[in-house]
């Protein structure tokens, strides 16, 4: 990230479809085609991994298993595991712009599982499975966990009826592979499709001069394989509790601050392998992504642990981290990483220091700058500096149109001043214009500011469950005009991507 670039935050849940949710199918492709025609770099995507409670990317039973709605069923068609008839009449949601995830979790399933007879009944099936088992050290946990997940009727971990099963003994485990051996395979295989067919995406996508920026969460779900398989790693009891778990104290945003619910890590026992684990878990990452987004990076200087007995996420302490040891371990492991530090929120001079050691780009929000009316704030652009990555607002924040309808008349009037903003110009032109012209190296816009959308068109409110991860764009809201703005901006200010047709 050593010259001037820009680039579109989009999950693939929010693609256009007739799946109900966005895939790895057409439209993702169309999707990079026009990242390639508006001249930009990257494609930003929130985590891949499984989703589990509230529908969360950030809460996943897996840190690098990937999410099987995602899987597009016309390219199981095009390999001969599915026929159209399959799914031509399974209604997966009434509304195109949002994700019914109660709807799809139970729509795809019965599809799913013909792709797999289908996939089971091809003679190369086997060798392609294990070629992909070989890759893929995780697969037989994650499987076994799954099956076993399904077969306590989908209770988080902790709630599983036999306790042999909680804490892995080892007669127990033997027995429930052989009964449940056709499920523990069906999540291998399902698995063995999502990677094929993202691979294959990330592929065209990188021929085409286009990066992805994935995102990995600093911390994983109390009912995930890694909490069933790894115990030693985390802050839990004999059966698997977390006896404290991560958060946030309050801030400008939340007088009670944000409960998470993960467990916290032992950070003396991940010392005493050298950081094993995220070694591991970043290269997972890196084999997914082409550069690695780490959310809540300040958690590795400090984090904020709850206590057992909390009334509210206030009831904690800051504690520190593992601070740089853990990311010299990486770097002497994998050499320099295309890293970009999540620093958003409470940052103090030990979090300043740790990302200044570690010599990952931070990133500014513009949204942030202009609460204070006094030019002073860190986000405000006079203040940034080259080597960060900034947005208008990411998906934990408001949509600009939310943002800009919620501030005070003096911010507004503030806001429209600085960016001088033209008579009847939106918004979101306005800001977006402002955004592209910082000094910050990298840029990336929202899909949703880039069409203008409404404030209920936000993506997540931070610790909050339930109707958030389920905006979804219309393939018309995508107009030429929209192209034409995002194209014009980016060569404005130089950030064109200088990829050319012959490297291809």
């Amino acid at each position: 990230m050593d010259k001037r670039a820009s680039g579109v935050l989009m999950h693939i849940t929010s693609l256009p479809g007739k799946l109900g949710v966005g895939t790895f199918g057409q439209e993702a492709y169309d999707f990079v085609d026009f990242l390639v025609e508006t001249e930009q770099t990257y494609w930003q995507i929130l985590p891949l991994t499984t989703t589990s409670y509230g529908d969360s990317p950030y809460q996943s039973f897996s840190a690098v298993a990937g999410n099987t709605h995602l899987i597009d069923f016309d390219l199981l068609v095009k390999e001969n595991y599915l026929k159209k008839a399959d799914f031509a009449n399974v209604q997966f949601g009434d509304d195109p712009e949002k994700v019914d995830y109660e709807l799809i979790f139970e729509a795809r399933r019965p599809v799913l599982e013909k792709a797999v007879k289908g996939f089971l009944a091809d003679k190369a099936a086997a060798t392609k499975l294990a070629a992909f088992e070989k890759e893929a050290t995780w697969l037989d946990d994650f499987a076994e966990f799954m099956a076993l997940k399904e077969h306590f009727g989908n209770k988080a971990l902790q709630e599983w009826d036999d306790k042999a099963a909680i804490q892995r003994d080892a007669k127990a485990l033997d027995a429930y592979r052989d009964q449940l051996g056709d499920a523990i395979t069906y999540h291998k295989v399902t698995q063995y499709f999502f990677y094929q067919q993202w691979m294959a995406l990330k592929a065209y996508a990188n021929k085409n001069g286009i990066q992805i920026i994935g995102d990995m969460p600093i911390y994983v779900s109390a009912d995930s394989v890694e909490v069933w398989t790894m115990p030693e790693l985390f802050k839990l009891d004999a059966n698997r509790q977390p006896t404290c778990i991560a958060g946030c104290p309050a801030d400008d945003f939340s007088d009670d601050g944000q409960i998470w619910g993960n467990p916290i890590y032992d950070w003396k026992n991940h010392a005493k392998t050298n950081y094993a684990w995220w070694v591991y878990r970043i290269q997972e990452g890196i084999k997914l992504y082409d550069l690695l987004r780490i959310d809540h990076f300040k958690g590795f200087s400090d984090y904020w642990e709850i206590r057992g007995d909390y009334e509210t996420a206030n009831d904690g302490e800051w504690k520190a981290g593992p601070g740089y040891d853990l990311f010299a371990a990486v770097k002497d492991a994998l050499g320099e990483l295309p890293i970009i530090a999540e620093n958003l929120g409470y940052i103090d001079e030990k979090a300043e220091k740790l990302l200044a050691d570690t010599g990952f780009p931070g990133m500014k929000i513009l949204e942030f700058g202009f609460y204070d009316t006094t030019g002073s704030s860190i986000d405000i652009p006079h203040n940034y500096i080259a080597d960060t990555v900034a947005y208008a607002g990411t998906h934990d924040n408001e949509v600009i149109n939310g943002w800009y309808e919620n501030l005070t008349e003096e911010q507004q009037n503030y806001a429209d001043a600085y960016i001088r903003r033209q008579k009847d110009e939106p918004i979101t032109q306005a800001l977006l214009r402002n955004l592209y012209a910082t000094v910050s190296k990298t840029t990336i816009t929202c899909m949703q500011d880039l069409l203008d959308k409404p404030a209920d068109s936000r993506m997540n409110i931070p610790n909050t469950v339930g109707g958030n991860w389920q905006w979804r764009m219309l393939k018309e809201d995508l107009t030429a005009e929209r192209k034409a703005f995002l194209k014009e901006i980016t060569s404005l200010y130089a950030r064109k991507n200088t990829f050319k047709a012959q490297d291809k």
